[in-house]
Formats: C-alpha cells, structure tokens, sequence
C-alpha cells in the first residue's frame, strides 16, 4: 500500500459524498421540474396540449444535468476547500441553478384563454 489508511479513507469518504449528491441532485430538479411540466405530459383535454419537446428534450436535459453538477461542483470545491466549505459551494451552485431554471424555463402551465366552457 503506497497511501496511507487514513487518506485511502478519506477518499472514499469524498467518493460517496460525490454519489450522494448526485442522487440527491436527480430528485431535487425531479421534484422543481416534474410538477411544472405536468400540463405539457397530460396535455389537457383530449391530449391536444401535449409537448413532446418538454417530455423528449427539456426534462431529460434538466434530469441530467441534476445529476452531473453537484458531483462536479462538489469535485471541484474538494481541490481547494474544506469539505464542510465544498459542501456548501455544492449547495450554492445547486440554488442557483434551480433558480436559473426557474427563471428561464416556463413550460405550457394552463389551457389556451378561449378555451371555455362547452355549450
């Protein structure tokens, strides 16, 4: 063994941080994206609202990356900081990319106004 028990211990410590966050990166936007997105799976009435591009696109795009840029962040935060400090860079990065989303991406929430009621 060229590495120390303790350093080998560390590592992996850090390796399943890595995992964790990005488990928990993938059900975050789930959670932020997937409610707001309904309206464009459902597709309202009879399905004639329905976006494909949301469903094959957009949703899949913000599923990953929840999954790729917290490990990434907390990989790079590792390099120079301490880990409680990586740990609250990764949780930064996080917030702001949640809020970046919701600021830019606004998928089809309601019926069309002259949608009415029927005779």
């Amino acid at each position: 063994m060229s590495e120390k028990p303790a350093e080998e211990s560390r590592d992996r410590m850090e390796s399943a941080v890595g995992c964790l966050l990005a488990v928990l990166g993938v059900a975050v936007t789930g959670a932020f994206a997937l409610p707001r997105a309904a309206y464009s799976i459902e597709g309202g009435f009879e399905a004639e609202a329905r976006d494909w591009g949301v469903i094959l696109v957009d949703l899949p795009l913000i599923l990953f990356a929840g999954l790729v840029v917290p490990p990434l962040a907390w990989a790079t935060a590792t390099r120079w900081l301490r880990p409680w400090a990586a740990l609250l860079a990764c949780v930064a990065v996080v917030g702001l990319g949640l809020w970046g989303l919701a600021a830019g991406w606004h998928p089809r929430q309601a019926p069309d106004p002259g949608d009415g009621p029927g005779i």
